[in-house]
């Protein structure tokens, strides 16, 4: 498994459920192809997860 994600926000969270919007801000990304690096653990993926139809990820 990789040490760090680099997260890519790729579609936009207007009109997508609250719950989608916070796991995308807790995330730490605010806009558009924002990239944010995170560490590599079952949390993170549980939001990426919840998520994956608006963020890329790449393993770094």
């Amino acid at each position: 498994m990789a040490n760090k994600l680099e997260i890519t926000l790729t579609r936009s969270v207007i009109g997508r459920p609250a719950d989608q919007r916070e796991t995308v801000k807790a995330l730490g990304l605010r806009k558009m192809h924002q990239t944010v690096e995170q560490q590599d653990n079952p949390a993170i993926r549980g939001m990426i997860n919840k998520v994956s139809h608006l963020v890329t990820v790449k393993e770094q």
